[in-house]
């Protein structure tokens, strides 16, 4: 059965800390790009005139963020307000002027996607109700690898990139897709993020 429905205009955008709040990023960002989410092979060539298949590991996926954030990071609640934190691991108090220095500590992410009919969510980790429509896409274990400022087109604006292995050292996936079309129960809501818990 044909359907006229894509998903557009709007989206959630969570990005949390392991063992840290859920931060909500959807009111400053404009676009979402992923890439890498591919299983590529090459074939080769035999004199016999056949192919044999050799399978390549997946690259590292990459998600790539243009936002527009007023502030350097989020001094407190759950609504981002910046990104030099999550490219930093800084934990920065809820006073004001906001100050992050650049550090050598790398602490792992999560990053949620999610787009959906249900107006009740705040949060891409929200569990979605019955009876409507979403899509959501979870990103584990990466890190915030680039927060590029630009005022090229006179307003300033942030590039941030997010990369994530496709697998732990274990081989257990740090990527995963989840959909309802409505006529299911709905998304569950992820657990917080820990070292030993992913979603």
């Amino acid at each position: 059965m044909a359907t006229n429905f894509a998903w557009c205009e709007t989206a959630y955008v969570t990005l949390s800390f392991q063992s840290g709040t859920d931060i909500e990023f959807r009111a400053i960002t404009e676009t979402i790009d992923i890439d890498g989410i591919e299983k590529d092979f090459e074939s080769i060539a035999t004199i016999g005139g056949g192919r044999i298949v050799k399978f390549t590991p997946s690259p590292d996926i990459t998600v790539t963020l243009e936002a527009y954030p007023l502030e350097v990071g989020t001094a407190s609640g759950d609504t981002g307000k910046g990104f030099f934190d999550f490219m930093n691991s800084s934990s920065i108090g809820g006073s004001q002027p906001l100050e992050i220095e650049f550090s050598r500590t790398r602490k792992p992410v999560r990053l949620a996607i999610l787009f959906t009919e249900d107006t009740s969510v705040t949060k891409a980790t929200d569990a979605t109700n019955a009876g409507y429509k979403a899509t959501r896409f979870v990103f584990v274990d990466g890190y915030v690898t680039s927060v590029k400022p630009s005022y090229t087109d006179k307003v300033l604006k942030y590039t941030i990139t997010v990369k994530f292995p496709p697998f732990d050292s274990s081989g257990n996936a740090n990527f995963k897709v989840e959909s309802d079309d409505g006529t299911g129960t709905g998304l569950s809501a992820l657990s917080a993020y820990t070292s030993s818990t992913k979603w």
